[in-house]
């Protein structure tokens, strides 16, 4: 498709159209092309860029001092885990 439109000089509409995508679709390819040069060509990946589910970097310090202190105090749980529901009901 990119070389169609930027080698062959045809109209990205026409291009989509011949291909079975949207015109769009066509814009983002030859945008990428022209800012990354042979590098647009390479697969990418699908993975979203953040996560909704991620736990904050301040919650997650939180919770590792707090294992460390009750493991001192020789109240780890040893190979037991918190339920997530229970620890969302502490963290408020």
């Amino acid at each position: 498709m990119i070389t169609a439109v930027v080698v062959e000089g045809r109209s990205q509409a026409e291009v989509a159209r011949a291909s079975g995508v949207s015109r769009g679709w066509v814009s983002k390819l030859i945008a990428r092309y022209r800012a990354e040069g042979e590098a647009a060509f390479q697969p990418r990946s699908k993975r979203p860029k953040t996560s909704q589910n991620a736990i904050a970097a301040t919650t997650v310090e939180l919770i590792t001092q707090l294992r460390k202190a009750l493991s001192d105090q020789g109240l780890d749980a040893g190979h037991l885990k918190v339920a997530a529901d229970r620890l969302d009901a502490l963290l408020g």
